[in-house]
């Protein structure tokens, strides 16, 4: 298991809905001041979650543009706190379906396929230690030439407090 996830040391009370069923938010606080979300994936009793980083608006511009006045569209959703802010996503959020009549949220599939060529991968932002190493961990994911992907910015080690 990757050693970056919250999930790491097991189920508390704050991780349950990480660990399954898929296809639900799990929604947590990043250093107490930003929202973040991530989409379940793995099955029930399994730790699976992949953090959404960035997103295009296609839909509700005027909206986004009142939850994030004074940035312009390509700014509206780029980096995960700042998504979560363009899409009103909170800690009531946390569980919430992404399938069914009911779900607050949809996961649509592209219109097209991107070609492969087009993906990259590379080290994940912000995260430091084991889980935070490029080479092991190359779980950071975005489109080549994206407009709306965040700047890569290394994880700082944790000052340890002594007693």
């Amino acid at each position: 298991m990757d050693p970056g996830s919250h999930g790491y040391r097991g189920m508390t009370p704050r991780t349950r809905v990480m660990f399954g069923p898929a296809a639900h938010l799990y929604v947590y606080r990043s250093y107490g001041i930003h929202w973040c979300c991530n989409i379940v994936c793995g099955t029930k009793g399994e730790c699976a979650a992949v953090l959404v980083r960035a997103g295009e608006v296609v839909a509700g511009e005027d909206l986004v543009a009142e939850r994030r006045p004074g940035f312009g569209r390509r700014e509206f959703a780029r980096g995960p706190g700042r998504l979560t802010r363009a899409m009103a996503i909170d800690g009531e959020d946390d569980g919430a379906p992404l399938t069914g009549r009911d779900a607050p949220f949809a996961l649509y599939a592209p219109r097209e396929a991107l070609p492969d060529a087009s993906v990259r991968t590379g080290p994940r932002v912000g995260v430091s230690g084991p889980g935070g190493d490029g080479a092991l961990y190359p779980w950071r994911y975005w489109i080549d030439g994206e407009p709306t992907v965040s700047v890569y910015r290394p994880g700082r080690a944790r000052r340890v407090r002594p007693d």
